[in-house]
């Protein structure tokens, strides 16, 4: 069976969930192969393994963290010389994008971004994607050399399927264009204690009908309740009242949970654009002819101010 490579998102030796469904669904076009690049690169084996890694080529040096994206495209590159793959897979992060079109460009390859899922196909592999503000889903795969695929998070359950993982170094020679762009400072983000947005199960957002900063917490005490990451709507992040790291939409973040709550949000375009592929939509408005209505799987017609503090009291006493 022909190998596919897959690029490793890991934190110091923690692999992210985003890899985790990138190796299960590269177990239905070939055997995965995963590439750990930087800090901590070899402690990935061990999880990489667990979820169906053939091997896991490991590089560490100086440059994956004093640079940007390009020493990870030539080590990437270096991985797919050595291998010969039948794709080549990387998390849809805007990182992930942007390693996954250069190293298409570099091999003379076609790429698919944003892929919500891949199947076998017998010109290769096949990848679905939902455009036009999620409104159809097109399948598509690449005409000219190896595919190179990002897939977005969310899009697949992870799935254990123990295999070696044999560790093996990855020899990497880095270009002129690697030392380009120089980190000169890092700001550690603070740390609210919730998920990911992008990566999490349950996304709770709040609109312009939260009426003001002040006013986030009510959103923010459902998000905790359930163990959910907090998003926002464009309105709500250009007024100021919560940060742009948490915008959802056409020009912000696009998630694709289990279940995504709308408190206070219409539901113009640009933020459909954004979450429409979630599994479970529920949305909170008094507006009972809100555009967003039209989206949801379960729609309240209510003043948010009453209806969330009960929804957030129910899920605790349910929890306790």
């Amino acid at each position: 069976m022909a190998e596919v490579l897959v690029y490793v998102d890991h934190v110091d030796g923690a692999v992210r969930k985003p890899t985790l469904e990138l190796l299960t669904l590269a177990r239905r076009i070939g055997e995965p192969v995963a590439v750990a690049l930087g800090a901590g690169a070899e402690a990935t084996a061990a999880t990489a393994a667990e979820y169906g890694a053939v091997k896991v080529l490991t590089a560490d040096a100086p440059e994956f963290a004093d640079y940007l994206v390009v020493p990870k495209v030539d080590a990437l590159e270096a991985a797919y010389q050595a291998v010969s793959p039948a794709a080549v897979l990387v998390p849809s992060s805007a990182e992930g994008k942007e390693i996954a079109a250069r190293l298409a460009l570099r091999i003379g390859s076609g790429i698919i971004t944003d892929a919500v899922d891949l199947e076998a196909g017998d010109e290769g592999p096949v990848a679905s994607q939902s455009v036009f503000a999620a409104a159809f889903t097109t399948k598509s795969r690449v005409s000219k050399g190896t595919p190179v695929i990002t897939v977005k998070p969310n899009s697949a359950a992870p799935e254990a399927a123990p295999a070696a993982g044999t560790v093996e170094p990855l020899s990497v020679s880095f270009g002129d264009q690697a030392t380009g762009t120089k980190v000169v400072s890092r700001t550690p983000r603070e740390s609210t204690g919730r998920p990911e947005l992008t990566e999490a199960a349950i996304v709770v957002s709040g609109g312009r009908g939260v009426g003001g900063a002040e006013n986030f917490p009510v959103v923010e005490a459902l998000a905790d309740s359930l163990g959910a990451a907090v998003g926002a709507s464009r309105a709500a992040v250009d007024a100021g009242w919560y940060p742009h790291t948490s915008q959802v939409g056409q020009t912000g973040k696009s998630v694709s949970p289990q279940l995504y709550i709308a408190a206070g949000i219409s539901g113009a375009i640009q933020h459909r654009a954004g979450m429409q592929t979630s599994k479970t939509i529920v949305a909170i408005n008094k507006d009972a002819e809100a555009p967003i209505f039209d989206l949801v799987d379960y729609g309240v017609v209510g003043d948010l101010f009453e209806v969330v503090p009960q929804l957030t009291e129910e899920v605790k006493s349910r929890k306790g």
